[in-house]
């Protein structure tokens, strides 16, 4: 994945527009008029604020340009959310796409969300922050390949160096079993292409992502599961099998 611009304006530029309108109104204010009207016993101190009542209204101005940038990327990032129908129109996103689709999932979910600007820091794509926690995001756009324990460990080792509480792996596919089962005692939730569509299907402003699509058993009429083998020629490897298992040993 291509290294992040961590620019300010390219940080603002993600964030909400207000944001830039907010900074805009603080910066002329504080450098306008607050700072000029400091006076200290320092004769330099004292001349530098005064000087900064000169450049204000240019830097305030500057960072003002940046809300209807922002401003039409948020509708952007909207309008692609609602437009999504199913999970291949999820996988042929292009990578930054698909990071910016979870984002908007959990900004509807009131999170203060930060999207990129963390450089080579394990992965990390997304800081979410409610109600006081701290939660790191990855996102996997893997179509041909299942996530393995390899991302999860990696991710449990970013967890435990940093302040966070929880992390969350978020796939347009599938996790190997022992990604789910490293996974299963720890503060980390694995979020696979199914549970994605349902997430985005809730959040929609009119569901139009279909469903996932659930597999019946032609025996029972039980729903299908995918299970791994833990035994026999096929250890390891994936298969759907009845949920109503022992009474139903219906595989495919």
């Amino acid at each position: 994945m291509p290294r992040k611009n961590t620019s300010f304006a390219n940080l603002l530029f993600h964030a909400p527009w207000w944001a830039s309108v907010l900074l805009a109104a603080i910066v002329y204010v504080v450098m306008g008029h607050v700072l000029p009207t400091l006076d200290t016993e320092n004769l330099i101190l004292n001349t530098l604020f005064n000087a900064f009542a000169i450049p204000a209204p240019y830097f305030a101005f500057f960072i003002l340009l940046i809300a209807p940038f922002a401003f039409f990327n948020s509708r952007r990032k909207a309008k692609q959310f609602d437009a999504q129908r199913n999970i291949e129109s999820i996988r042929e996103l292009h990578w930054r796409n698909f990071e910016e689709l979870v984002a908007e999932a959990y900004r509807r979910q009131g999170y203060l969300v930060t999207e990129g600007g963390f450089g080579a820091d394990g992965g990390i794509d997304l800081e979410l922050r409610k109600s006081g926690e701290l939660t790191l995001v990855q996102c996997k756009q893997w179509k041909a390949q299942k996530v393995g324990v390899n991302v999860v460990r990696e991710m449990f080792g970013v967890l435990t160096a940093s302040n966070a509480n929880n992390v969350v792996i978020i796939c347009s596919g599938r996790y190997t079993q022992q990604a789910i089962d490293f996974a299963a005692d720890k503060a980390i939730t694995l979020v696979g292409g199914n549970e994605l569509v349902s997430l985005i299907r809730d959040l929609q402003a009119k569901a139009n992502i279909e469903a996932p699509e659930k597999k019946s058993c032609p025996k029972c009429g039980g729903e299908l599961v995918e299970r791994v083998a833990k035994r026999g020629a096929n250890t390891g490897h994936s298969f759907l099998g009845c949920s109503n298992f022992p009474k139903c040993r219906f595989t495919e």
